[in-house]
């Protein structure tokens, strides 16, 4: 089991071997497109790893390898290769580490270890390692521990909680009366939603944000609300109350990359016959949308609304002058230059004609000066954003 052909080859065998008829080992060989020796290789290493495997004989001779837990372990309700699979899992509950849920799951996963050989917690330990769950960006929910319990058990018996809030755009916390409905996990990160009394509307919070919470125990009358239509309008987290019905044009080198995913549930995917793509949403708001159309640079352009296309390019335009500077010190640079040169070669060819000489008034009309030019850059790309 050392390399990774034989790793996945063998979690094949795995998953046809838990099934209630298991498998014979022509099957598994047609399956696999191997050799029935290799297949057989295969079952003794996998044997010799601690896995319970057994032939049986069943109808009509049919010799078939299975899978099953031993008779004398505790019952989880799980196949043995449901329980290797929630196992594997672990990887991607890691946005959800330092909560309530990473505890629990890591007691869970400690009871389907406990009913797995060494030999098969190794194997897992090896597929898991072709499996990478990227951090990038991933919030630490370890000093909130008690903020996210708190918010669990506010959640559970309906309380009502009063929460110091540091909102992004505040200078100072804020203190809010909330009744919470629920939390939503969004790019691996928590978000906390509820009725704020303070703001007489619902909310959403990040909970990294939330810098102590309070349940004093005081149960609210439940509004009717459902956490999924209320955020359904959304392009994430941000909750709105309009109705904006946008197109977006992606250019032929980044279609397949929209088309690959469901980025909201109103969209709907048009094919251009130059390759380019045309994505069509609905949404209540566009503030997360901006970010998301601007990561793709010039490869993504709205089409409607106009507001929010004109957003887009008043966005595009302070880009440019933030950059510009740059452009400009470059042009002056290339013409501080320029100038050294020519007074160098006026020191080496003093007898040269006024007409050959590059600082002659003759060529300086030809030739536009650093300003000019550095103009002429601004106004191309100013252009380039209308």
């Amino acid at each position: 089991m050392a390399d990774h052909k034989t790793i996945v080859r063998q979690w094949i065998v795995i998953r046809h071997l838990a099934r209630p008829t298991g498998a014979t080992v022509r099957e598994l060989a047609e399956l696999c497109g191997v050799s029935q020796k290799t297949i057989r290789r295969d079952l003794d290493d996998l044997q010799s790893a601690g896995f319970p495997l057994n032939q049986d004989v069943q109808a009509r001779g049919r010799k078939a390898w299975t899978l099953r837990f031993p008779h004398q372990s505790p019952g989880l309700g799980f196949s043995y290769d449901e329980a290797l699979a929630l196992y594997m899992s672990r990887l991607f509950m890691l946005p959800l580490a330092g909560t309530h849920l990473d505890q629990a799951a890591h007691s869970a996963y400690g009871k389907l270890r406990a009913q797995l050989s060494p030999g098969a917690i190794q194997f897992v330990d090896r597929f898991g390692g072709n499996v990478y769950v990227t951090r990038t960006g991933m919030p630490d929910y370890s000093a909130k521990i008690e903020v996210i319990d708190t918010l669990a058990h506010a959640l559970a018996e309906g309380h009502e909680v009063v929460m110091l809030y540091h909102s992004a755009s505040a200078t100072e916390p804020v203190e809010y009366h909330i009744e919470p409905y629920g939390m939503c996990l969004h790019r691996a990160a928590l978000y906390l939603v509820g009725w704020s009394r303070d703001h007489g509307e619902f909310r959403t919070f990040k909970l990294n944000r939330i810098i102590e919470v309070e349940d004093r125990g005081f149960t609210f009358a439940r509004r009717p609300f459902e956490l999924e239509q209320f955020l359904a309008g959304s392009f994430g987290i941000f909750h709105g109350q309009g109705d904006v019905a946008v197109r977006i044009r992606f250019s032929p080198q980044v279609a397949r990359y929209v088309r690959e995913s469901q980025w909201h549930a109103s969209q709907s995917l048009y094919a251009e016959r130059d390759g380019s793509l045309i994505l069509s949403l609905r949404l209540s708001n566009t503030t997360e949308l901006k970010s998301w159309v601007l990561s793709f640079g010039s490869h993504a352009e709205v089409l409607s609304p106009p507001e929010f296309r004109a957003e887009l390019a008043e966005e595009a335009k302070r880009m440019v002058t933030q950059y510009g500077p740059a452009v400009h010190a470059a042009g002056a640079t290339a013409a501080t230059k320029g100038h050294r040169t020519a007074t160098r070669q006026r020191e080496v060819q003093p007898l040269a004609r006024a007409a050959d000489n590059p600082t002659s008034s003759h060529a300086r009309a030809k030739q536009p000066s650093a300003n000019r030019a550095s103009g002429v850059v601004s106004k191309q790309l100013d252009a380039g954003c209308q």
